[in-house]
């Protein structure tokens, strides 16, 4: 889709998730045909004529000033992750400009392997597109055959909804897959050139169903914190906090794993690390060195 196609999209769904009662408008008991705020009615919110209201529902955003960008995400309710996302929206509609033509990161520095290495709970580094290329011992014994030190980087998304293992690894399935659509929607407004995830999204789109239904509905997220379910044939299912940490200079984000004190989870993260610690030892030196 071209970004005046997202524009019209994005802007339509946020509209229809925004009842009159919510907006504080009144109904008189009028039917309405479809859900959600009519034109007119965020024009009126928003403080813009209605004809100024279509013309950018359609999707012609560039030029528009940061007041009434302002005035549109609070007349649609938009939360932080929606406002920035009409931002970005509003600044690829007025084309590509010097050095915007990213590609997402793909090395991960020394410094920052150490630091992955220095924690003691579960930890990868993961870059904007989801690709996982690096990662501690005890996210490869959590991730249980999923994350292989030579079939790096792995990317989280195509995982999700190409390999079947990944409904029997990720218990909530469903949220993830949510969040995860909704991360890859919030960077391809962030950064609509970047061909590699225009490609992923396009082979997605293709080979899964799934894919293609949440990525129609134009739902956007930040990466944050979540609560994971996942399943983990040596010590069962766990209940874990997935925490993350940007590192804004590598454009890259540090995702960890932790556990309630004293909770079973804690037992079972215990269990992997002194498992991990042992499959280390006991490796070849070839294996170590990864040759």
């Amino acid at each position: 889709m071209s970004t005046k196609d997202d524009v019209k999209e994005f802007l339509t769904s946020r509209r229809a998730k925004v009842t009159p009662e919510q907006a504080g408008l009144p109904t008189f008991g009028d039917k309405r045909r479809v859900a959600g705020l009519r034109r007119e009615e965020v024009a009126l919110l928003a403080g813009v004529s209605a004809d100024y209201y279509t013309r950018l529902e359609r999707g012609n955003l560039a030029g528009v000033s940061e007041q009434v960008l302002e005035a549109l995400a609070r007349a649609l309710r938009l939360d932080d992750a929606e406002r920035a996302h009409l931002f970005d929206l509003a600044r690829a509609s007025t084309g590509p400009v010097r050095g915007s033509r990213r590609t997402a990161v793909s090395k991960v520095r020394p410094g920052v392997l150490r630091i992955l290495d220095s924690l003691t709970t579960p930890a990868y580094v993961r870059n904007a597109r989801t690709d996982i290329l690096a990662a501690n011992a005890l996210a490869f014994a959590l991730y249980d055959g999923i994350l292989d030190r030579d079939r790096l980087p792995l990317n989280v998304a195509r995982f999700l909804f190409l390999d079947h293992r990944a409904p029997e690894f990720f218990l909530d399935w469903e949220s993830v897959a949510d969040d995860s659509v909704a991360a890859l929607r919030a960077e391809a407004g962030r950064n609509p050139h970047d061909k590699s995830l225009t490609d992923l999204v396009g082979e997605l789109a293709t080979r899964s169903d799934e894919f293609r239904t949440r990525w129609a509905r134009h739902n956007v997220k930040h990466h944050r914190t979540a609560s994971k379910r996942l399943h983990n044939s040596l010590v069962g299912d766990l209940e874990l906090t997935g925490e993350a940490m940007e590192l804004a200079g590598d454009e890259l984000v540090i995702i960890t794993y932790t556990a309630e004190p004293d909770s079973p989870a804690s037992e079972a993260l215990h269990f992997l690390a002194n498992w991990a610690t042992t499959q280390h030892a006991t490796a070849p030196i070839r294996d170590q060195r990864g040759s």
